[in-house]
């Protein structure tokens, strides 16, 4: 990379730094201390979550979840983990899992709130109890990481993670899939096992911004910010590659 590039993108960073007068006032006011996590910042927070989720599959109209619905069962640990949600650099800096922050609000308790008032959502982490689902959200994602510590020679999805979709798929109901990860996963078995596929990513605090989706109270919009190989041989796989074929494209959604 020439230097002439690094001094570019310094700048950048310098010139929005100045137009801020960091330089003069580097600190945060205190004053507006009281202000974090206040019900007008997490209903921003929210809207950024429906705006940044993207589907990557929409099969037999399973979503947006039919307003019909009267038993949605939710399904894999992290759908009821806001560690997993909120990833790495969250309180601590590695993350971790479980409530790691007051006031949020994972995704089953956000398809718990948005839910038609006759439809009943029950949860069942390992999905071993499936019976009387109408449909299904499973919910998987990655143990939080920051930095070299969340490197991988490996970016399929577990086994008991598959194992899991493999149980969901046996009910034979409409089946959604929603991926909770800071970076693209490979998928293989997973992506013929669901019907609808929605890339989370890291929602952080809201997870009703996701349900919002779901239930179709807001538009899927988001576009791929980058491109999704089909498997670890393809990575690093980037428009202009001479044999460019991902899963799914840059911008696709």
């Amino acid at each position: 990379m020439p230097e002439a590039r690094i001094n570019d993108a310094v700048l950048r960073i310098l010139r929005v730094k100045l137009a801020l007068d960091l330089a003069h006032r580097p600190f945060a006011r205190r004053a507006l201390l009281a202000e974090l996590g206040s019900p007008e910042h997490r209903a921003v927070a929210r809207e950024c979550v429906e705006r940044s989720l993207v589907l990557l599959k929409n099969e037999q109209g399973a979503l947006p979840l039919k307003k019909s619905l009267r038993h949605l069962l939710v399904v894999g640990a992290a759908a009821d983990d806001l560690g997993a949600q909120c990833g790495g650099w969250t309180i601590s800096w590695q993350g971790s899992r479980g409530n790691v922050t007051p006031g949020g609000t994972t995704l089953l308790a956000g398809l718990r709130q948005v839910a038609p008032v006759d439809c009943a959502v029950t949860y069942d982490a390992s999905g071993t109890n499936l019976a009387g689902a109408d449909a299904i959200v499973a919910v998987v994602g990655e143990d939080p990481y920051a930095e070299g510590k969340g490197d991988r020679a490996d970016l399929r999805l577990p086994e008991a993670d598959l194992a899991l979709l493999r149980r969901a798929r046996a009910a034979n109901v409409p089946m959604v899939l929603v991926l909770l990860s800071g970076r693209p996963r490979i998928l293989g078995e997973a992506l013929s096992l669901c019907d609808a596929l929605v890339a989370a990513w890291l929602p952080g605090t809201e997870g009703a911004g996701v349900a919002d989706v779901l239930f179709g109270m807001k538009p899927a919009t988001g576009k791929l910010p980058v491109s999704w190989p089909r498997t670890m041989e393809q990575i690093p796989i980037n428009v202009g590659d001479a044999s460019y074929d991902p899963l799914f494209a840059y911008g696709f959604g």
